[in-house]
């Protein structure tokens, strides 16, 4: 697995696993490159149809600006329930 892949879809039962760790990663080189926003896209698009989401590794959502936008792309669908 590359050190920078933070997203593990099951569609079988339509779940996915975000590692916040590799989230914060890909968050830093996005706002190095100036894509931020779409990489929060990106995410939103890989997480329509997803009805569970587990959230790994919280403690890299210190920083404000990344956890409030994880936040709006989690809320976006108000079907999703979070996992256990």
């Amino acid at each position: 697995m590359n050190r920078r892949d933070f997203l593990t879809l099951n569609r079988r039962d339509r779940s996915a696993v975000v590692s916040c760790e590799q989230l914060y990663m890909r968050y830093v080189d996005a706002e190095a490159e100036g894509t931020t926003a779409e990489l929060f896209d990106r995410l939103s698009r890989d997480l329509r149809g997803v009805g569970a989401v587990r959230l790994t590794d919280t403690q890299w959502l210190s920083c404000e600006d990344l956890k409030k936008r994880l936040h709006a792309v989690l809320l976006q669908d108000s079907e999703r329930q979070p996992a256990d």
